[in-house]
């Protein structure tokens, strides 16, 4: 029996990094915190007769790995979703947990709607494999996120992403792998990333101003350029709203990913008890990235615009969002006063399809979630140079301004190349003179 109403919410993503330290003692209290990291991280192999814990060598954990042969109540797999062999024992243990009062009813009804989106989409794209997937992917999803349940992993200002002893970066390239038609994708100027990777080789900093489409962003990157830049793909440090650490559906995909952590300015007045907590959080998340850009050869990814780009209501075609010129020129401040030396591209992403966000922005996590197959892209434009680009401007308003507009600008044209390449089926033949079309490698279909 289906556990759903008839409208459920459901699922976000995210990112951050733990503390997680193992003593070797005989307290109480230490012998706890043993137990508790073996259940996040089953991985870990306890050495009793040293007491410490060390990471089981050639066996990290990944999708593709076998579970241990430890019950889950030892090492926190959860046997009621990592033994699943069929769709009925999924969602028979979601019902089981529910039940059994381990699993609230709201998350519950978000992690079967998840299944049942997520099984839609993967079987749209027509693999032969489509049922071995679902099954494979969702089974270490569920088991992530009740282990979030049980025991909520708590995010720091900066997360670093989480690859051993459980691989976190794996686990979300291997879910939205699925979703991406590769056919259909495009990548845009790709030698300007490997111009960036050779930057950051030389201790400089780059940043990335990108309008923002989905919660999957992160995974679209990065699949999209794991082949020819693979350093980008795994280094990019997010710059993401608070409201996508907080699901706990979406947290272990957060986990995977870096973050740097700030509260939007669209809901820093949901609740006014909270805006002075989110101001000294936001203060605090600036203080780490300054720090971040002062060692040099970082990778920030931001979105000016505050949120998710929707369609517009009347004529429901999607754009970019318009971007916030304060946000830019605070980005910019920040990297001219590191002193390592940056770089700032516009970055523009086409992937709404896959995981489109609701209408309208809404106060309340827990948005309604769908999940889709296509085609996406991303493309980088020429490096936009501050002092040419205001050189004419009579003010510092005026030149912060200027400079926003042209950054959107190049945005808004790399998106019309994806759209056309993507959505109006012109392909590489999309190319203009200032945005070269590629595909990734179809590796991935093999």
């Amino acid at each position: 029996m289906s556990i759903l109403p008839p409208s459920s919410p459901t699922l976000f993503l995210s990112t951050r990094n733990p503390r997680v330290s193992l003593l070797p003692s005989t307290s109480t209290s230490s012998s706890w915190r043993v137990r508790s990291a073996l259940r996040r991280f089953p991985c870990l192999a306890f050495s009793a007769a040293h007491g410490t814990a060390e990471t089981v060598q050639d066996k990290k954990c990944s999708l593709s790995s076998t579970p241990p042969t430890v019950s889950g109540s030892e090492l926190g797999y959860s046997s009621t979703f990592i033994d699943a062999r069929s769709e009925q024992d999924l969602l028979s243990g979601i019902q089981r947990e529910l039940e059994a009062g381990t699993l609230p009813k709201t998350v519950a009804q978000m992690m079967e709607e998840l299944y049942y989106n997520y099984k839609n989409a993967v079987f749209k794209s027509g693999d032969p494999r489509a049922e071995e997937i679902v099954l494979s992917n969702m089974r270490v999803a569920f088991d992530r996120m009740f282990l979030d349940v049980k025991e909520p992993f708590e995010f720091s200002p900066y997360h670093e992403a989480i690859r051993e002893p459980f691989n976190y970066y794996l686990f979300g390239q291997s879910y939205i792998r699925p979703l991406i038609n590769f056919r259909e994708s495009y990548v845009g100027n790709v030698s300007l990333f490997t111009k960036m990777e050779q930057q950051l080789k030389q201790g400089k900093n780059v940043i990335l101003i990108s309008n923002h489409q989905t919660e999957a962003d992160p995974a679209v990157i990065a699949l999209l350029l794991e082949t020819t830049n693979p350093h980008i793909s795994e280094n990019i440090i997010y710059v993401a709203g608070d409201r996508v650490i907080t699901d706990p559906l979406c947290k272990p995909f957060s986990m995977g990913r870096n973050l740097l952590c700030v509260y939007s300015k669209k809901h820093m007045n949901d609740d006014p008890e909270l805006v002075d907590m989110k101001r000294r959080a936001n203060t605090r998340s600036l203080k780490e990235m300054a720090l971040l850009l002062r060692g040099g050869s970082k990778i920030i990814w931001i979105a000016p615009s505050g949120g998710r780009d929707r369609p517009d209501p009347v004529t429901n075609q999607w754009f970019p969002a318009a971007f916030d010129a304060n946000s830019l020129d605070n980005m910019r401040r920040l990297v001219h006063h590191a002193g390592a030396g940056g770089h700032i591209y516009p970055l523009a992403m086409l992937c709404h399809d896959i995981m489109p966000p609701p209408p309208q922005v809404e106060k309340e996590i827990g948005e309604k979630r769908l999940i889709s197959y296509h085609g996406t892209g991303v493309s980088v434009g020429p490096e936009i140079n501050f002092q040419e680009a205001t050189a004419c401007c009579g003010s510092p308003d005026e030149a912060k301004a200027v400079y926003s507009q042209a950054v959107y600008d190049s945005v808004c044209e790399q998106y019309n190349v994806l759209q056309s390449a993507i959505n109006g089926g012109k392909g590489l033949e999309a190319s203009t003179l200032n945005v070269s079309l590629s595909q990734p490698p179809l590796h991935h279909l093999s």
